[in-house]
């Protein structure tokens, strides 16, 4: 192995052939003398970097000058949040000596992440390690200026600490709503047989759902609807991770019960707290045959209109939640869709809504809706679900992330 690739390996984990040589192919080796800048702060550029050799450092611009955060070096990474949520680079960095670095352009390391979880882990943990550093380090700073103002800025250091809060706080959300939208999918792909529909509207403050449609092989899709415990970036990350998960562990196998395992153990694995969860409905369908398999781990039982007896039921497979205890259980069962047969899938934001009376929409009357309108297309039920939570909520705050998938078998 070279140079290039130990550093790889070093900073972002154990990678797989197919990764190494997309990442080999796609990176660029870069000098940079000592005294150099490599990256101005308030720029914005969509690079990841990667250190093989040298030191850099890190500063700040602050009321009163330039503020030191800390230096990196052989096998260490900066950079991802600059790609990840495409904002202005938060710092400054200076090359303390010569340096080699491995420039990797966003788009190759959204391919990459895609197909390998061990990286997506290993820049999480980076994130989090960065949060924490800047984090002593404001703290300390904080404590400096107060302890030398306290008798005279009293009232002063309450106010910036409230500004600080607050400021922090609307950047979390705005990244959170970043992260959030980017691991949601752009599209719905076209499956013969059957027809798509979705809607994800955050709330005011940013939870962690999840919904995708992905195709695995020449003959079956992947269902997922999840929704993380949480909120803001911590959910938001974390649920990125788990969108990671799902795309990897789902071309391995079509077994809904062996994916959910998967993703439970490697979230187990990946966790970097005790209380982070997730709960998630995940199935295959071959769209050929229509036939379906499917776990529930913990999440909200979807909805099923079957047009052959007009009836409604819930899919109340039972499983427990992935990522947080030992020893997963969830059961698989299965089902063959007919013709106008129809599947809807949704976050707790829909059942949970609430109106002016306190009084919360639930589940019998999303029931409802899919049985008056099940002879509508799937994005004609979804418009009509939302419209009549929207009238139910009147005036009220939507007290979570609000998220539907709709499919219908045609």
């Amino acid at each position: 192995m070279d140079n290039t690739q130990a550093v790889m390996e070093r900073a972002l984990g154990t990678l797989s052939h197919e990764v190494l040589d997309i990442l080999t192919k796609m990176s660029v080796v870069c000098d940079y003398k000592a005294g150099s800048i490599i990256v101005r702060e308030g720029d914005i550029e969509p690079i990841f970097y990667i250190i093989q050799d040298g030191r850099v450092a890190f500063t700040k611009k602050m009321v009163d000058g330039e503020q030191f955060l800390g230096v990196k070096t052989r096998g260490e990474f900066f950079g991802e949040l600059g790609v990840l949520d495409h904002a202005p680079r938060a710092a400054t960095v200076h090359a303390i000596s010569d340096c080699k670095l491995i420039q990797i352009h966003e788009d190759t390391l959204e391919n990459v992440l895609e197909l390998s979880p061990s990286i997506a882990r290993a820049i999480m943990r980076g994130i989090i390690r960065s949060v924490r550093d800047t984090d002593q380090i404001t703290i300390a700073e904080l404590q400096l200026k107060n302890n030398e103002l306290a008798r005279t800025l009293e009232n002063l250091r309450a106010a910036q600490a409230e500004l600080l809060l607050r400021e922090r706080l609307k950047r979390d959300l705005e990244i959170a709503a970043i992260v959030h939208k980017n691991i949601l999918p752009t599209f719905l792909p076209t499956v013969p047989g059957f027809e798509f529909a979705s809607l994800a509207r955050p709330a005011r403050e940013i939870g962690g759902d999840l919904y995708d449609v992905m195709q695995i092989g020449e003959e079956h899709i992947g269902v997922v609807m999840a929704d993380a415990s949480g909120k803001s970036v911590q959910a938001a990350m974390y649920m990125a991770v788990v969108r990671a998960l799902f795309l990897s562990e789902s071309r391995l196998t079509v077994s809904p019960s062996e994916v959910a395992h998967r993703v439970h153990d490697l979230l187990l694995k990946v966790s970097t707290t005790a209380d982070m969860f997730v709960t998630a409905f995940y199935a295959t369908i071959n769209y050929k045959t229509r036939y379906m398999r499917f776990i529930r781990g913990g999440h909200d039982r979807p909805v099923y209109y079957e047009a052959a007896t007009d009836k409604i039921k819930l899919l109340d497979v039972q499983g427990r939640f992935l990522g947080l205890l030992p020893n997963l259980f969830v059961n698989e069962d299965s089902l063959t869709f007919g013709i106008n047969d129809i599947l809807v899938c949704y976050s707790d934001g829909v059942t949970d809504a609430v109106n002016p009376s306190g009084e919360m929409y639930g589940l019998e009357r999303l029931r409802k809706i899919v049985e008056e309108y099940h002879h509508h297309t799937a994005k004609e039920m979804k418009n009509f679900i939302i419209e009549d939570i929207d009238r139910f909520r009147a005036d009220q705050e939507q007290p979570d992330d609000l998220t539907l998938l709709v499919l219908k078998a045609i």
